[in-house]
């Protein structure tokens, strides 16, 4: 059911993707040749082409792009698929394409196709494609909270992944995913979880797929009772239905788990590090560093200004030096404006900083909720203690804490801290829900791209420096 509507969907998502491709070259030759608003805006030369002088050039253009976007996993569903992937993903597909066509221009010596042109189409071309698939993705989600295109699922025994996977389905309507029950030899009939009922035993599962059309079938055993699996998966392949295995450990592995293939075993890493990776390491290195430098001469005359106003404020010194935990979970001294008086060392370990904390100064208010007191960090990023982006660093006392108090909290040391991440931009800053903080640094650790950098960044530049947890 499900499987005859992607199929006929992707077919029409093609065609509609050649359209808006051919589409935007006929726009790009109009703005470039014909709109009498731009007139004098492109050099204009003796000759040029007609459009349909262009259309061989097309008839390899089409093509090229539409193999690029099946490359790229343009086509795959999208119900559950992460919007900012897939902007990125046309993204990269698009500068393939126009990197295509320049060497296709070069290699066949085609003549009179002008760059402006190129570069209009390519700007053209990635705008309303990604106009296209936002307007579909809301179409389709609209739709499925209707009720409509909906996926028929089951869930095959009852766990704290079953749980999950109930939880996460029924906070996304727009996933269009539609639960009829749960198969389970330890509930009966009137157990329910948020209003998803136990619907038979685990003996019923057979009989039940050869009389209904569901799409999916969810595996979501218990620890123990995984010797069941082999004759569950055999059944679920033999009526034909798409299988899926949610793990009851899924909260020890990552969500994006790394395999190997052991002379023909299948070995599941337990946890997956991009930035172990040397080249990745590497290439987020040149970017903290290059960052860092820029950021240092952009905010100098803002740090100057600050330094000065902090030795105004209270006796003391201007930088406050502390130590914190850093990668492979090693001491380093951060630096920040100093905000408060003068203290022991005694008394500053006695914990966070609280509202309306009689130790923190009027300048040092300001600086604080307006995260200007982290600046002198970048000279920390330049060092190599930390980064631009990553997990936010945490005192010595702390980290000893919370290593026993929460499960997978010392992950976060196996790569470098940063002056924001993941977390931050998501609202975790200050005095909020530590275990929350590490869920999303574990995210960020277990999904690192250089794009997943660059998006945090402007993430923090448009939600803005202002931290209303910061006291």
């Amino acid at each position: 059911m499900i499987k005859e509507n992607q199929k006929y969907f992707n077919r029409f998502h093609i065609l509609l993707d050649a359209i808006v491709i051919y589409a935007s070259f006929c726009l790009s030759y109009y703005i470039r040749f014909k709109c009498p608003f731009l007139k004098g805006v492109f050099p204009q030369s003796g000759y040029y082409r007609k459009l349909w002088q262009y259309q061989t050039l097309l008839a390899a253009i089409v093509p090229i792009y539409l193999m690029l976007y099946a490359i790229f996993n343009l086509y795959k569903p999208k119900r559950f698929r992460d919007r900012y992937a897939e902007i990125a993903n046309i993204f990269k597909a698009n500068t393939v394409g126009i990197i295509c066509v320049l060497m296709i221009i070069f290699f066949f010596r085609i003549e009179h196709v002008p760059r402006s042109l190129l570069l209009l189409f390519y700007v053209l071309s990635t705008a309303l494609s990604l106009i296209e698939r936002t307007i579909i993705r809301n179409i389709l989600e609209k739709a499925r909270q209707r009720g409509n295109n909906l996926k028929h699922i089951i869930i095959i025994g009852f766990s704290t992944a079953a749980e999950a996977y109930i939880d996460r389905v029924k906070a996304n309507p727009q996933w269009g995913y539609k639960i009829h029950g749960i198969f389970d030899d330890n509930m009966g009939p009137d157990f329910n979880y948020k209003n998803i009922y136990c619907i038979g035993k685990l003996d019923d599962l057979e009989k039940f797929l050869a009389n209904t059309d569901m799409d999916e079938v969810a595996i979501t055993l218990s620890l123990k009772e995984y010797y069941k699996l082999g004759d569950i998966v055999s059944i679920c392949e033999k009526s034909g239905v798409h299988t899926k295995f949610v793990p009851d450990y899924y909260k020890f592995i990552t969500t994006n788990p790394v395999t190997e293939d052991l002379n023909g075993l299948p070995v599941v890493n337990i946890r997956n590090v991009p930035l172990t990776n040397t080249t990745n390491r590497v290439i987020k290195r040149l970017m903290d560093i290059i960052g860092s430098i820029l950021c240092i001469i952009i905010f100098s005359p803002i740090m100057a200004v600050v330094a000065i106003l902090v030795k105004r404020s209270s006796p003391g010194p201007i930088l406050f030096v502390q130590e914190r935990i850093g990668l492979h979970n090693k001491p380093f001294k951060m630096y920040k404006f100093r905000s408060m008086g003068v203290q022991s060392a005694s008394k500053e370990k006695e914990g966070w900083t609280t509202q309306g904390d009689s130790r923190v100064t009027p300048v040092g208010k300001v600086i604080r909720s307006t995260s200007l007191d982290e600046l002198p960090q970048l000279f920390n990023v330049l060092k190599g203690d930390m980064s631009l982006i990553g997990p936010r660093p945490e005192r010595p006392q702390f980290v000893e804490k919370f290593r026993e108090e929460i499960p997978r909290y010392m992950i976060k040391h196996q790569v470098r801290p940063g002056m924001t991440g993941w977390a931050q931009v998501n609202g975790y800053r200050g005095d909020t829900s530590i275990e929350g903080r590490i869920d999303h640094d574990l995210f960020y650790i277990e999904n690192w791209t250089l794009g997943f950098d660059i998006k945090i960044l402007f993430m923090t530049v448009y939600k803005g420096f202002i931290n209303e947890n910061a006291y």
